[in-house]
């Protein structure tokens, strides 16, 4: 039997948008977790150096592999060997490499509910069983190490995100120690999707490495790098699966594109101007934040990082994909409907991303103020 999955709603969303774009309309795209920033300067030259001296082909960048470990030594105090790193192309490759690597059909995974959307459809497809463990404000919109041990039986699996999405929620470090001690007692395997490292607006996120070393972690370019064109990410394995994780690469995904490897290794260097992006994003956030009042959203989860809000509209409508169909099609503001995220709750919630420039971001506030004004008399009448 074809497993059964449901449709990521904000990729209709997006698609009606650039249809509308394409009619003339001003869009301002808030639908997907993407940054607006191109690559790195320092990356797109190498791309245009090898582009012309470098014929390419299948080929796994050993030099990219040291860097990566390096940067797990120099930002977390890990000690990693290059070969536990599989390169693949973008973390959703890579989060199916991780879960058949790990994992046998029938399996139970757990996942938070708010969260990514591909988790849960993901798992599906693998024939996996996801566990979804409802988080709201009492928990941060976050799995805890209480939510893990109370499940019974105990699962095989366990996703977790740190930043969130679609919250930007952060697990704090002792909380991340109390869930690695509580999988390790349950034998729990753990996958941590880091892909939003690198984006926090305070404390800096800390790698699950740094409490589970038999951790699976996902990453990727396409955020912090704001290279989600170039598709390219990694997956690092702890020593006893990487043979068995290279054979399912091989076989499913062959190599990440070289072009993107030859990029990437320079975009390691860029933090000034990544930080940059980091700054703007701040910013764009503190706009967000100071506005939501004004908007009539009172209700959101705290966006430690990643560059999301997720924001209850609960007192407006109880059918979040037409509410974002109708405020695309009213204002020219895309966003997600919190369905893609939460099955149950997510009719009373929308997503804005924060990842354009600030001049966007204030066009959008602008446009949505009398918006959310209209809509709050029409459910008042």
């Amino acid at each position: 039997m074809v497993a059964q999955i449901d449709p990521f709603h904000a990729i209709a969303i997006s698609r009606e948008a650039h249809r509308l774009e394409a009619e003339g309309r001003s869009i301002l795209h808030m639908e997907f977790g993407q940054p607006s920033t191109g690559a790195p300067a320092a990356a797109i030259a190498e791309a245009h150096r090898v582009l012309e001296s470098d014929p390419m082909g299948y080929w796994e960048s050993p030099a990219l592999k040291e860097r990566i470990a390096l940067h797990y030594r120099e930002r977390h105090g890990v000690a990693v060997d290059a070969e536990q790193i599989l390169l693949t192309c973008g973390a959703s490759p890579g989060l199916v490499l991780a879960l058949t690597s790990l994992f046998t059909p029938g399996d139970r995974v757990v996942i938070a509910r708010p969260g990514y959307v591909a988790y849960r459809n993901t798992l599906k497809t693998l024939y996996l069983e996801p566990v979804e463990v409802a988080c709201g404000p009492a928990e941060r919109y976050q799995i805890s190490a209480a939510a893990v041990a109370a499940i019974d039986p105990p699962p095989q699996g366990l996703i977790l995100a740190s930043p969130a999405n679609p919250t930007g929620t952060i697990i704090p470090p002792e909380e991340l120690a109390r869930i690695a001690d509580i999988c390790a007692a349950r034998g729990i395997r753990i996958i941590s999707d880091e892909i939003y490292h690198g984006l926090s607006y305070g404390a800096p996120a800390h790698s699950m490495l740094e409490y589970a070393p038999d951790a699976v972690v996902v990453n990727s370019f396409s955020k912090y790098f704001s290279m989600a064109g170039w598709r390219l990410g990694w997956v690092l394995f702890p020593h006893d699966l990487v043979e068995a994780a290279r054979a399912r690469m091989g076989n499913l995904f062959l190599m990440p594109p070289s072009l993107a490897q030859h990029a990437g290794l320079k975009a390691f260097d860029c933090h000034e101007e990544l930080d940059g992006h980091v700054t703007t994003y701040r910013r764009n956030r503190e706009l967000l934040l100071a506005a939501l009042p004004t908007l009539g959203l009172q209700e959101i989860a705290p966006p430690d990082g990643a560059f999301y809000i997720y924001a209850d509209v609960g007192h407006l409508t109880h059918d979040s994909l037409s509410f974002c169909q109708r405020l695309l099609r009213d204002t020219g503001v895309a966003t997600a409907p919190g369905i893609d995220f939460d099955p149950q709750d997510g009719q009373r919630h929308i997503r804005f991303s924060f990842a354009i420039a600030t001049t966007q971001v204030e066009d959008a506030i602008a446009r949505m103020i009398p918006w959310f004004k209209a809509q709050r008399q029409r459910a008042a009448d």
